[in-house]
């Protein structure tokens, strides 16, 4: 009874640590006037949720710690993030839109087949922007790396290509099955959920997430 109780503690303050993210990415996003502050929310997330994963000792985050975190690297990537992902929104949006346009014109035979390649084509983009906001957190390296490294990652770890896209299908799912998701943990939950899967079957070099739970250390830590 004790194990359950503190498990479920434990879920809670990851619950409340997602909200308070969602809250932060909205608020900087805004301050950003959206043009230059989405972006640097998406490499926040990412940053906090990384710093997160690897506090091993103490995984109950305070409202404060998580808000703070989020903030400090929100401001570090005003610039880098804006760089890295705007160029990415740009091509992601050619792809999506030259889908559409093959899925709303009659091209016969060879429009099927442009449709198929271009929906493979969006899968794989997909994936590998999603991957590279992981890996860019983890790694200080630049961004030709990091967008090299998150290609190979989409085709040499197919497992965690899979788990982001179960992952973020069964995200997807729950917000249009229950809206009322949607207000309450935003891009938070689904960026969440691909950390996980990054951290956990990503193989990444010094990470290897196998227990959620806090260590003895760091209950103890928090008992005091």
């Amino acid at each position: 009874m004790k194990r359950f109780a503190a498990g479920y503690e434990f879920l809670c303050r990851i619950i409340m640590m997602i909200v308070v993210v969602h809250v932060a990415f909205i608020v900087h996003t805004v301050l950003g006037l959206v043009v230059a502050g989405l972006f640097p929310s998406i490499a926040a997330s990412a940053s906090t949720y990384r710093a997160w994963l690897l506090d091993v000792d103490d995984r109950s985050w305070t409202v404060k710690r998580t808000w703070l975190t989020f903030h400090r690297a929100w401001r570090q990537e005003l610039a880098g993030a804006n760089m890295f992902g705007w160029p990415q929104f740009l091509v992601w949006g050619l792809l999506m839109w030259e889908y559409w346009l093959v899925q709303n014109n009659d091209m016969g035979v060879l429009g099927v087949a442009v449709s198929g390649v271009l929906l493979l084509l969006n899968l794989i983009y997909g994936l590998f922007v999603f991957l590279s906001w992981a890996i860019r957190s983890h790694y200080d390296e630049g961004p030709v790396w990091t967008l090299r490294t998150s290609l190979s990652m989409v085709i040499a770890r197919p497992l965690c290509s899979l788990m982001v896209l179960v992952l973020f299908v069964i995200t997807m799912w729950a917000y249009s099955t229950w809206p009322g998701l949607i207000m309450a943990f935003g891009a938070a939950l689904p960026m969440f959920a691909v950390m996980m899967a990054v951290y956990s079957w990503g193989r990444l070099p010094g990470l290897d997430v196998r227990e959620l739970e806090p260590t003895e250390a760091g209950r103890r830590k928090r008992n005091q």
